[in-house]
C-alpha cells in the first residue's frame, strides 16, 4: 500500500511539473521559433520563462524514469533492483506505455540544453527550440503512464492523483 500512496504522490509532482511547463510555454509562445536575434534581445522575464521550461522539463524527465516507470513495474509485481534503466525502459516499452526511441530523443535534447549558456548562441538557440518542442511529447509520455496506471491498478485513488493531502 505504501508504494500506492508513494506513485500518487510522484503523479501530484508530475502534474505541478507540467503545469508549469504549460505556463512556460504559453508565455513563450509568441517568441517561437526562437532565432538568434530574438534570443539575443530576450528580456528577463522571457528568459525565466525559458530556464522554467528547461528546468521543469529535466524534472519532469526525471522522475518519469526515475520514479514512475520503476513504479509501474513494481506495481505489477516486477524487480526493479537488479535492473538497469534501460530493461526498465525496455519493458516499459513492452507495456506500451512509451517508444524507447522517444524516450532517448528526450534525454539527447534534454542534454543538448546542458549547453544552455555555451558561448555558441546558435546551439543555444537549437536546443531551447527542441526542448520547447519535445515537452509536448514527454507531457504525451507522462500522460500514457499516468493513464495506464489508472487503467492497471484501481486501488491506486484517484483523488489522491490531483491532491496528495
Amino acid at each position: 500500500m505504501a508504494n500506492n500512496t508513494h506513485i500518487a504522490e510522484k503523479f501530484y509532482e508530475c502534474d505541478k511539473h507540467e503545469e508549469k511547463i504549460r505556463i512556460a510555454k504559453k508565455n513563450l509562445s509568441i517568441l517561437m521559433p526562437l532565432s538568434c536575434e530574438k534570443y539575443r534581445s530576450l528580456c528577463d522575464v522571457e528568459i525565466s520563462f525559458i530556464d522554467q521550461l528547461i528546468f521543469r522539463f529535466s524534472k519532469l524527465q526525471d522522475s518519469i524514469g526515475e520514479k514512475i516507470f520503476p513504479g509501474i513495474l513494481i506495481l505489477s509485481g516486477e524487480e526493479t533492483k537488479k535492473k538497469t534503466f534501460i530493461d526498465i525502459l525496455n519493458r516499459i516499452e513492452e507495456l506500451e506505455i512509451v517508444d524507447k526511441e522517444k524516450w532517448l530523443q528526450l534525454r539527447e535534447s534534454r542534454n543538448e540544453i546542458a549547453h544552455e549558456y555555451s558561448f555558441n548562441s546558435d546551439e543555444v538557440v537549437i536546443a531551447i527550440n527542441k526542448i520547447f518542442t519535445a515537452a509536448d511529447d514527454l507531457i504525451n509520455i507522462y500522460h500514457s503512464a499516468k493513464n495506464f496506471c489508472l487503467s492497471k491498478f484501481p486501488f491506486i485513488e484517484r483523488d489522491r492523483l490531483s491532491d496528495p493531502q
